[in-house]
């Protein structure tokens, strides 16, 4: 016989508002994304309009229990500078490709592999032609790092042959259809003798199967030239870095948006009506009113964020990627009182126009790298000394990743070759031998 019991249990649960869900989408937004959302809200809500002029100075209605239903928008006019130059076109800015090694090594962050199993993959990842293929042998890749037993690198070949696209990084092509078909379902008719001719042509020629001839005509010879391949899109910077005297402003871009409002003759025949006839319109006057106030909220975080990324990296502006610190999101979370999740919101596909040209925010948040007096210095410090240890050198004797290593230590950074090969390689900066003239 079943005993039936009953209990309490007590279970907490977060749940976003609707107002809070629209801002952290608005947050999250590039700056072009925000401008079309605001488009299509003021599209399909009756009760936004884009103001056609700035918004005049005056008392507020007194009989209006509603808090204002407008904004002034940032000002960036100054940002410009004081030097009388024509103020740049920002939407003539486009984003950088995602190459095939960029969509790859993304995924392999995914894996939770181990460091020298990520550091190998990488290096299989770098040696990929723009087809996807590894026309290097691996011994050739065993000569380049000493260290690395065969077995290791064939492991790391087999990580990055399972990332997507299917294919990738095989030695030919008959491997390259072999690892698509593998990722069939191998009930279809004519795989198992598709998999034969990937193998071997001449079965192919033998066994004539129309079925297997299908799937092969099916599969795609080159699987990395789709992700090289790209749409241009235009970029608009969120905020404006100039100098002003010896200080740095930020200001948010705003010449970019619409100035939206609530349509205030609306709302106060809204105010009018009776309840029961004006409900649905309540609604929409309602989410106009928040979207003026989230996008308010955005403009706020956006900025303060900035602001406080450009006072940690103010030697950057001055000197350039040599003065370029380490800094991390829960540094300005916990500056700012924020949650960090926020402020990676506030930075995701976010770029500054600054005096050194537009700049994504991520690229201001550096991996923190040890220096032999205890201090630390940012990768992208180093990324820059490399590149202007590798402009002077001889060319009739270039650097190698060993002397590299040997000339950063001088300079007080504690780094491993291996680190390196990679940082040169994400520099797309050829090996020693490549170099030589």
């Amino acid at each position: 016989m079943l005993n039936a019991v009953i209990g309490l249990r007590l279970k907490q649960q977060l749940a976003l508002t609707p107002r809070l869900q629209q801002s952290v989408k608005l947050l999250q937004l590039s700056a072009l994304d925000c401008v079309q959302e605001l488009h299509q809200a003021m599209a399909l809500n009756p009760f936004l309009e884009e103001a056609t002029e700035a918004p005049e100075d005056s008392a507020p209605d007194e009989s209006a229990q509603e808090p204002a239903d407008d904004f002034e928008y940032p000002d960036a006019s100054h940002a410009s500078g004081s030097s009388g130059d024509e103020i740049a076109d920002w939407t003539e800015w486009t984003a950088s490709p995602a190459s095939l090694r960029d969509v790859l090594k993304e995924q392999l962050l995914l894996l939770g592999l181990t460091e020298r199993d990520f550091a190998l993959a990488n290096l299989i990842v770098d040696a990929l032609d723009e087809d996807g293929f590894l026309r290097q042998p691996l011994e050739k890749l065993l000569a380049e790092d000493v260290g690395v037993l065969p077995g290791e690198l064939e492991t790391a070949l087999r990580i990055v042959q399972s990332l997507e696209p299917c294919g990738i990084a095989a030695r030919d092509l008959g491997e390259s259809l072999s690892l698509q078909l593998q990722a069939l379902d191998p009930s279809l008719p004519g795989h198992a003798l598709a998999l034969e001719i990937a193998h071997d042509k001449l079965v192919m020629m033998a066994a004539r199967d129309h079925a297997a001839f299908e799937l092969i005509r099916g599969l795609d010879p080159r699987p990395g030239s789709k992700v090289s391949s790209f749409e241009p899109r235009s970029i608009a910077p969120d905020v404006i870095v100039c100098r002003d005297k010896k200080r740095w402003t930020v200001s948010i871009n705003a010449a970019i948006y619409p100035r939206i409002r609530v349509n205030q003759l609306y709302a106060d025949c809204l105010r009018r009506a009776r309840a029961t006839e004006s409900a649905p319109l309540a609604q929409h006057l309602q989410e106009a009113r928040w979207l003026v106030r989230n996008l308010e909220q955005r403009f706020l975080t956006i900025q303060r964020v900035a602001e406080a990324v450009v006072a940690r990296q103010r030697n950057f502006f001055e000197y350039g990627d040599l003065a370029m610190r380490p800094l991390t999101l829960r540094e300005i979370a916990a500056e700012l009182g924020l949650h960090e999740s926020t402020v990676s919101r506030a930075t995701s596909h976010k770029y500054m126009a600054t005096p050194r040209g537009v700049i994504s925010f991520k690229r201001f948040f550096s991996r923190q790298l040890a220096t032999v007096s205890g201090g630390s210095c940012s990768a992208t410090a180093i990324r820059a000394l490399m590149r202007e240890f590798i402009a002077a050198e001889d060319r009739r004797h270039p650097l190698s990743d060993v002397q590299l290593t040997e000339l950063l230590t001088g300079r007080g950074v504690k780094v491993a070759r291996r680190t390196v090969t990679k940082y040169r390689r994400s520099m797309q900066l050829p090996a020693v031998e490549l170099r030589r003239a």
